[in-house]
């Protein structure tokens, strides 16, 4: 801590040490003036206030749930089947502690009305209980562990292995964005060397062009296109700092942890078409956020994913050229093809020149 902090920490505590003496001296000096009265009905309003603070207090937390619960994703379903499960342990969660908190709470509030000072009774000191200290410690342990112990088995199910059906995506985060990897017909990601990068010839993810496995993956920064109904392994990389994907509306993340792929693997319920319908918000994209501050851009690394039906995802691979053939563009079958048949026909041409001079 800097020596600013320090002095602001030493002026902060001295004004708190100075307002308590000047309290506490207020105090004897009005029992010495005799103004124990003045001090019977302030203390019987305070009471009194610590009671209307409660109700006011319950009255606010519902009229707040109320009014912005609206506003947030519990009232949206998950789109994966794992968040269903997520969901459902948020809820016990909620509500465990949300009954222990009210109890709790109108416990404190009541008790210190109840036993606010009065002279015609005499304080009950009740320092130890082995019973009751066993009773508030183990039943909260208890209850947590469980619920802990849940939220281990949901994390090492979506951080497992994933169905052999499951389709596979690479996501790496880069200051400020994501680019997306998919493997070609082979189904086999192409090996990358870091080294490998640059962006200048498009190389963003530094693949090595001498495996001819990379010669079909598609790399892209449009959007993560993934099917509904079909599993989704995703292999999580990052190119320079740590990021974090967030999938918020799939109830997922994980940490982008550079030269460490992490993985998790879900499986989606609902198209981007039919979420749109669900929320009612005709402009509903599925978001990619970064969870973890990855520098002075990290609030604009946004990332968009769309849930498609088999038919659009397969016509959208259609439509994308792998990363070789944009670095290489000579190497793109449908420009040989070109220039084959734009050989062909000048062949011809000449050929047909050739004949025509030749007739007598």
């Amino acid at each position: 801590m800097t020596t600013t902090g320090l002095f602001l920490l030493a002026i902060l505590a001295l004004g708190f040490l100075i307002t308590f003496q000047i309290a506490k001296a207020s105090e004897y000096v009005s029992v010495l003036k005799g103004e124990k009265k003045a001090f019977e009905q302030n203390n019987k309003v305070n009471a009194f206030l610590m009671v209307v603070f409660l109700v006011l207090g319950l009255i606010g937390v519902w009229w707040c749930n109320s009014l912005l619960v609206g506003k947030t994703l519990l009232v949206q379903p998950s789109a994966s089947e794992h968040g269903k499960n997520i969901d459902t342990m948020l809820y016990i969660t909620v509500i465990i502690t949300g009954i222990v908190f009210v109890i709790t709470q109108i416990l404190l509030f009541v008790f210190a009305y109840k036993y606010q000072h009065s002279e015609k009774r005499t304080a009950y000191f009740y320092p130890h209980n082995n019973k009751l200290e066993m009773l508030w410690t183990t039943v909260p342990a208890i209850t947590l562990c469980i619920l802990v112990g849940f939220g281990l088995y949901y994390w090492f199910k979506i951080t497992g292995e994933a169905p052999e059906n499951a389709m596979q995506v690479e996501i790496t985060g880069k200051q400020f964005g994501w680019i997306y990897r998919y493997p070609g017909g082979d189904n086999v990601f192409g090996k990358k060397y870091y080294k490998n990068i640059n962006e200048d010839e498009g190389n963003q993810l530094g693949l090595i062009f001498d495996d001819k496995a990379s010669h079909d993956d598609i790399v892209t920064n449009e959007a993560l296109y993934i099917v509904k109904g079909v599993p989704v392994k995703l292999i999580i990389n990052s190119r320079d700092v740590i990021h974090d994907v967030g999938l918020v509306h799939f109830r997922l993340k994980t940490d982008a942890v550079p030269g460490t792929p992490t993985t998790m693997w879900f499986t989606p319920q609902y198209t981007t078409e039919e979420m749109k319908k669900i929320t009612g918000n005709p402009k509903f994209e599925y978001e990619i956020s970064c969870d973890q501050m990855c520098g002075n851009g990290h609030y604009s690394m946004k990332g968009l994913l769309k849930v498609v039906t088999q038919e659009e995802f397969l016509m959208w691979k259609a439509k994308q050229k792998s990363n070789y053939v944009q670095v290489f563009p000579d190497k793109d079958p449908a420009n040989q093809k070109a220039d084959s048949t734009k050989a062909g026909t000048t062949a011809a041409a000449t050929a047909h020149t050739t004949l025509a001079s030749v007739k007598p």
